[in-house]
């Protein structure tokens, strides 16, 4: 049962006080990154314990390391998320990374009913916003409001399959959504997330995107879903509305992966049905219109169990010896018009993205260009380094 603590500071879970977090904070007096927890209000470090986050979800007692492992305070947590949405950051203060670093960063695509009518309307409109408002229409008359009752694979989704086969009007978007496999991709690179408070990046060629609100799994190199987390799987709609070959290009770009701000990991209180009941809110806040949307998602709406698709991405065909990260998939694709009517909604850079559970807490990001906000310099390559320096014992 979770007990609601009305003072827990943005960010934060409501039931913080029995909630088990751990992530990463850059610690600018280490030049590096550093493993971390919150304990009460506190940030701690927990680099003695593991050396990367990867290999601190690999151990069996992850949890009684996050709670009672001797680790230093850093700083107290409110201030810490504060300033990170500052406008003068203060650098002494740690700064929150992804709570990620070696682990694959995968995504689920067309795992919500509205979800797959959006998939399929750009697609139709060729990437075109001004067509798909008709589209939508028309879609939404022929295959009708209740595809949140069909389940993948099953007779009658195979049965709605041959129909549009038959019709003309199939896409790889309906085979996804209807079908037997679940759309698994790689959203983005190890080490190239931001993170609470950062500002995630549109491509230069876009003009019609949004932001994707999802719950992210935390899986580890044994496969075991140990925790999850809050994401942002930015879309830009009209690249990959041109052709779904362009994926990449619309889905792995500079700041284009936002995940945060904690991993909650899973112990007596928080559980994989806690995430499979978790309601996700979404509200983004133009900075140059005053325009503001809100929106709700419900997982139980998810058309695939999570473990199904931690199935679909890893097992004996495919393994990933240091875990990955999971996007379970997004049911809003926001379709208020912002500007001419019948456009539908598009992203103005300086919106603030706010994408919140009460059990995970928030994940609070600003809108930029890709190539306007920092570059991504630091990999794998240059944790490895870091480490040796801090000579960690193995």
């Amino acid at each position: 049962m979770q007990h609601r603590n009305s003072s827990a500071p943005l960010g934060l879970p409501t039931d913080s006080d029995s909630a088990v977090l751990v992530g990463r904070a850059w610690r600018t007096d280490l030049a590096g990154p550093a493993l971390v927890a919150v304990r009460g209000y506190e940030l701690v470090d927990l680099s003695a314990h593991a050396a990367t986050l990867a290999e601190l979800l690999d151990r069996p007692d992850v949890v009684d390391v996050a709670r009672h492992a001797l680790a230093a305070p850093l700083a107290p947590v409110r201030a810490v998320l504060a300033n990170a949405l500052a406008a003068s950051p203060d650098p002494a203060l740690p700064r929150l990374l992804a709570p990620c670093d070696l682990q694959a960063i995968k995504a689920c695509g067309v795992t919500f009913a509205v979800s797959l009518l959006e998939r399929v309307i750009e697609a139709q409109a060729g990437g075109n916003a001004a067509r798909a408002h008709d589209l939508r229409q028309s879609l939404t008359a022929t295959l009708g409001t209740d595809l949140a009752s069909i389940r993948p694979g099953s007779a009658t989704a195979q049965r709605l399959k041959a129909e549009f086969i038959a019709r003309g009007a199939w896409s790889p978007y309906l085979e996804v959504g209807l079908g037997p496999d679940a759309e698994v991709f790689t959203k983005a690179q190890p080490m190239s997330a931001v993170g609470f408070g950062d500002a995630v990046g549109l491509h230069r060629d876009s003009q019609w995107n949004n932001p994707e609100p999802e719950v992210v799994l935390a899986v580890n190199g044994r496969a075991e879903v140990v925790g999850a987390t809050l994401g942002n799987d930015v879309n830009l709609r009209d690249i990959e509305g041109r052709s779904a070959l362009l994926l990449g290009k619309a889905k792995d770009n500079n700041g284009s992966c936002a995940i945060g701000p904690f991993i909650r990991l899973f112990d007596g209180e928080f559980t994989l049905d806690t995430v499979r009941a978790a309601t996700v809110s979404l509200r983004i806040a133009g900075a140059d219109d005053g325009f503001v949307l809100d929106g709700v998602s419900r997982m139980q709406e998810i058309s695939r169990d999570p473990l199904d698709l931690v199935r679909q991405a890893c097992g004996p065909h495919h393994q990933y010896p240091d875990g990955f990260m999971l996007f379970l998939g997004t049911m809003f694709s926001p379709i208020q018009d912002r500007g001419a009517p019948g456009a539908g909604f598009t992203h103005h850079l300086g919106d603030v993205v706010t994408i919140a559970s009460p059990a995970l807490g928030a994940l609070v990001n600003t809108v930029q260009r890709s190539d306007a906000i920092p570059p991504w310099t630091y990999g794998v390559g240059a944790l490895l380094r870091h480490l040796g320096r801090q000579r960690l014992p193995p």
